[in-house]
């Protein structure tokens, strides 16, 4: 059975970005499932045989490492889990290598922190090297790069699931599979045997969003919360997000051939352009703006720039030039942008109307804070 809508998705995906959970990875003991890696490179090797071309981004190094090190319990400090993921991030490229080899194929490991990103020529830098081994017939293979990675410097992604949206992003990728241990969003409780898939999200709204349900333990750091965000992300930048069930027989192949399979999210209006996904979607913001009600209106429903008189305060550490993001009186991010502005200079002029920002800094090289040209709103009114 197919779905017309999910159909006419799946016709018009010539890429597609998979990303595949630990828990969809890795046996109880928390070591790589041989035969689930083959049968993934299987349902790869079918997907590029319809003339597609696939990018994984793959869960499962910590588990590897703990599998190779015969660790029975996921380390708690940082040192020994990035050495763990050292370990493992070589098991779990060999498996894909070894499996993909059978047809022919190759894997082409690359291992990414947010750092790699921010930076507009990596970002970039990144974007050619994985469209060249499209090219080329090779099987990208994303995984953050955990030994490297460290959250208070910022230089962490969080999760793979945020990881595969900022790399649909990064390639433009249409569609964006997400493979977990559940077959979707369900409208209850995962374990309770009432619950039903929810088929298609719309909008991700609030109601939505109260579906979840994660269970907390074993060796994943994501959930449907970590997914739902994953989904924000692409679904924002005009790409379509399916949430589905990574052990379910031949949840690929069905995917691309528009089976109803898991929930999709379908993506909200028109692509972006490539530079403001960059803005918007990947960089991590420097700072802080906090505007008025008005200033949100003006931004978010009318299609305005961010002007002095509409901001409210202002904090981080941050230059001309760098990422802001915009949040409302509610404290609730709305959009980022490239600031015209350092914090310093904001500090003097926020709340002024323009032709006092001349008489404040003695000049006044732009009238807005943020121009609309270099922004991009994160969320919509209903969102």
């Amino acid at each position: 059975m197919t779905d017309l809508l999910r159909q006419e998705i799946a016709t018009t995906t010539k890429v597609l970005v998979v990303k595949v959970g630990t828990r969809v990875l890795t046996g109880k003991a928390g070591r790589l499932d041989p035969e689930q890696i083959a049968n993934l490179a299987a349902q790869i090797d079918q997907v590029i045989g319809t003339g597609r071309r696939v990018v994984l981004v793959s869960s499962g190094a910590v588990g590897a490492g703990m599998g190779r090190l015969g660790l029975k319990q996921r380390p708690a400090d940082l040192a020994h889990l990035q050495a763990v993921a050292a370990v493992g991030q070589s098991a779990l490229v060999e498996a894909y290598e070894r499996a993909l080899r059978k047809f022919g194929r190759h894997a082409a490991q690359i291992l990414l922190t947010a750092d790699d990103l921010n930076h507009r020529t990596r970002y970039l830098n990144a974007r050619n090297t994985l469209l060249t081994l499209l090219n080329l017939g090779a099987v990208p293979v994303i995984n953050e790069n955990d030994t490297v990675a460290v959250e208070e410097l910022q230089t962490t992604f969080g999760d793979n699931d945020r990881l595969a949206a900022m790399v649909t992003n990064l390639i433009q990728a249409p569609l964006l599979v997400l493979l977990s241990d559940v077959e979707g969003l369900y409208d209850g409780d995962p374990l309770d045997p009432a619950s039903r898939v929810v088929p298609t999200v719309v909008r991700l709204e609030d109601s939505v969003l109260a579906l979840v349900c994660d269970r907390c333990g074993g060796l994943s750091k994501g959930g449907m919360a970590s997914k739902l965000e994953a989904a924000r992300l692409a679904t924002t930048a005009g790409e379509n997000v399916i949430i589905a069930g990574g052990r379910v027989d031949n949840v690929l192949s069905r995917i691309v051939a528009g089976e109803p399979l898991g929930t999709l999210v379908l993506a909200q209006g028109q692509s972006i352009a490539a530079r403001k996904r960059w803005i918007g979607l990947t960089v991590q913001p420097r700072g802080c703006l906090t505007v008025d009600a008005g200033a949100r209106r003006a931004v978010r429903q009318e299609g305005g720039s961010l002007l002095p008189i509409g901001v409210v305060s202002v904090e981080g550490r941050f230059h001309k030039g760098d990422v802001v993001a915009i949040q409302g009186p509610d404290g609730l991010e709305f959009a980022r942008g490239l600031s015209n502005y350092g914090i310093d200079e904001i500090a003097r002029i926020k709340g002024l109307h323009t032709p006092q920002v001349s008489v404040e800094l003695g000049h006044c090289p732009y009238d807005e804070i943020v121009h609309r040209d270099n922004m991009v709103v994160t969320r919509n009114a209903e969102s």
